[in-house]
């Protein structure tokens, strides 16, 4: 008969075979199905995987040359307003983001998305130890804003930069969107958008034909926007009539005006919003002008054909969410049904 001491030594061998047998079989079932597991085991609370779904390479064309992004980025890091537009709006949250232009951090139509993102300070100075930390396998920049610090980004991860945040949005929309692996998505809500865009325009008629005119306040000065901004691509678009001023302006991006030049703003629908960060100064201007006698004396004014909007949904925000709230306000201020 054994003994209790020779019992329990036979007990422990067992145990620690039994233990490495479990481990062997473990490791060569984990070895032969790696890359579908990775596809299939992402978390159900929306948590950032690191390892991407697939192993193909894909070359990105981009203003800063070529980057190579191995599989479906899962870790992504966004420092463009209108890059977080164009993520959310393909079901990509990214990790971490710059902070909106106004906002606390984020601008309200997007607030609901963004919770649980880092916030990484301004988009023309993004804060690259968050960056860093945060262990980004894809980042995407802006030649205008982070031209400067690309070879520092692209040291982290592979890094895209869009070539400037003035002229066609949806060129940078659809960077992005290859960037991410989504391109056939892009396509699809670029051709919704167009398709609603068609629809308007088949709705309102003769209502194009009226000009409009768009005017911005800010902290201490006041400026006519025109065609070469998001609104303006937007009515371009569409077909909006501008005024004279935009038509024969030889700024193609805005034209910063005194008082006195009032009158070159009117015209059949006038459109305006107010950048204001906090401090008051952007609504200060505001007042200040729309008080004003001049103001008052315009057609559009008196006619009640002047419209208050929303500084980040017609111009700041500059994305595809943004693009086509302003396209829901359009069908409501022209009773377009």
């Amino acid at each position: 008969m054994a003994t209790k001491g020779h019992r329990g030594k036979t007990r422990t061998w067992w145990a620690l075979s039994a233990l490495i047998l479990v481990m062997i079989v473990t490791g060569c079932g984990s070895n032969g199905n790696n890359n579908s597991a990775d596809a299939s085991n992402k978390s159900t609370d929306g948590a950032a995987v690191t390892e991407p779904a697939t192993d193909e390479v894909r070359t990105i064309k981009h203003a800063m040359g070529e980057t190579e992004i191995i599989g479906t980025p899962q870790r992504v890091v966004v420092l463009t307003n209108e890059g977080t537009e164009a993520l959310l709006a393909l079901g990509v949250k990214p990790v971490g983001a710059v902070k909106s232009w106004t906002g606390s951090p984020w601008y309200e139509h997007i607030k609901a998305d963004m919770e649980g993102i880092q916030e990484l300070g301004q988009e023309g100075q993004p804060n690259l130890e968050l960056i860093a930390g945060l262990e980004p396998d894809l980042i995407i920049g802006n030649k205008m804003r982070h031209e400067d610090i690309y070879e520092q980004l692209k040291a982290m991860a592979p890094t895209v930069e869009s070539e400037t945040l003035r002229g066609d949005w949806k060129i940078n929309f659809k960077l992005y969107a290859e960037a991410v692996g989504k391109s056939a998505e892009a396509d699809k809500l670029l051709a919704d958008f167009d398709k609603r865009v068609e629809d308007f325009k088949a709705k309102a008629g003769d209502k194009l034909k009226e000009t409009v005119s768009v005017v911005r306040f800010m902290g201490g000065k006041t400026r006519v926007y025109h065609t070469d901004t998001f609104s303006g691509i937007i009515f371009d678009q569409i077909g909006i009539a501008r005024n004279d001023m935009t038509l024969n302006s030889k700024e193609t991006f805005v034209d910063e005006i005194t008082k006195e030049r009032l009158p070159e703003v009117d015209a059949d629908r006038l459109f305006y919003f107010t950048y204001d960060t906090g401090d008051g100064k952007g609504t200060e201007t505001e007042g200040e002008w729309t008080k004003d006698p001049l103001w008052q004396g315009l057609s559009a004014v008196k006619e009640g054909r002047v419209y208050r909007v929303d500084d980040a949904i017609w111009n700041t925000a500059g994305g595809i969410i943004a693009a086509n709230l302003v396209l829901d306000e359009l069908y409501t201020i022209y009773d377009v049904k």
